[in-house]
């Protein structure tokens, strides 16, 4: 496991999901989310702040956890919630472009957790595991 590399994951999750949590039009706007004329609707601000709010539980999980199971769950929390955006946002947001693009950055933080994950110790490497 890359502790580090891990620990890296989350705490951008962390800051990412607090910053949608204040300013939901982060995600909104790229997401095809917002008005014509750039606003975010009150709804759309009610559903994405939960959303955002999980990234940044998530991320403090991965970024704090004990070294260990703990990790190892945090991480694979990390994973499913990465996974389970790119599967559900690739088939429901508005326009090809963006569906697109939320399966390529969602898909892309799981890839980092489980490349964080699976990594090798040092130790197993050095015994060739």
């Amino acid at each position: 496991m890359h502790e580090g590399l891990l620990r890296a994951v989350g705490a951008t999750t962390a800051v990412y999901g607090l910053a949608v949590t204040a300013w939901p039009a982060l995600l909104a706007k790229p997401s095809g989310l917002a008005e014509a004329d750039g606003r975010v609707a009150s709804a759309t601000r009610t559903s994405l702040r939960p959303l955002a709010w999980r990234d940044a539980a998530g991320g403090l999980a991965l970024a704090l956890a004990p070294t260990g199971p703990a990790l190892r769950t945090a991480a694979c929390v990390r994973i499913a919630a990465d996974f389970g955006d790119a599967a559900l946002l690739g088939v429901t947001l508005p326009g090809r472009a963006r569906r697109r693009a939320a399966v390529a950055v969602s898909v892309g933080w799981g890839a980092l957790s489980v490349v964080g994950l699976l990594w090798p110790t040092a130790g197993r490497a050095a015994q060739g595991a």
